[in-house]
């Protein structure tokens, strides 16, 4: 079978398990059904905010704390082989200026993650074990403060492959976690990052 005609049949049995946009949530609190804390240390800050700015308007997902790696994550997913994908707003941030997402997440200690940065200008890939992150890839490509972006990654088996603004980024391969788990969205330190038209999908 012809490759172009494989990718076609891949990309139509990936069904889309949920997209939130946060247009529903109150303001100021935590959206309802995630779990919104971080790994490591400190304090961080996940509210529901209004923003003009917003690609679906008027509410975007805020972080604005000050942890070592604030991490959000939904409940009610549980995907082996899928996607995830988030749009991502880097506001600001002297340490850094981070947003992404994670997957096959167990728990707040251990998942995968896929970031951009708009301080280093690049996408990297890293898995997260017991609470301590290793980096296993990196392409430098630029990321613009203040602008809006898309990170994606889909993944199945051993294999992942990430796209930032419709690119393909960086791909890996490994067998750390390999049963299904949550997926959400990511940032470190002092990042305020704005999160908008969340989505998932699984295989």
């Amino acid at each position: 079978m012809p490759f172009m005609i494989i990718a076609l049949f891949t990309a139509l049995i990936v069904a889309i398990l949920d997209t939130v946009n946060f247009d529903t949530a109150t303001v100021g609190q935590s959206p309802a059904g995630w779990t919104c804390t971080r790994t490591g240390t400190g304090e961080a800050k996940w509210t529901v905010e209004r923003d003009a700015s917003a690609p679906s308007q008027p509410n975007v997902l805020k972080q604005s704390g000050v942890a070592t790696y604030p991490v959000c994550f939904k409940d009610d997913t549980s995907v082996k082989d899928g996607y995830v994908e988030v749009k991502f707003k880097s506001i600001s941030g002297k340490e850094d200026q981070a947003g992404g997402v994670v997957w096959r997440l167990k728990d707040a200690n251990n998942y995968y993650i896929a970031r951009a940065n708009a301080l280093e200008d690049n996408v990297t890939i890293y898995h997260t074990i017991n609470g301590r992150r290793t980096e296993k890839g990196r392409t430098n490509i630029k990321v613009a403060a203040n602008t809006w972006h898309a990170i994606r990654v889909d993944f199945a088996g051993n294999h992942f492959v990430v796209t930032y603004d419709g690119r393909k980024a960086l791909e890996w391969s490994d067998d750390t976690f390999k049963d299904a788990g949550k997926v959400g969205v990511w940032t470190k330190a002092d990042s305020v990052t704005l999160f908008d038209d969340f989505s998932c999908g699984a295989q």
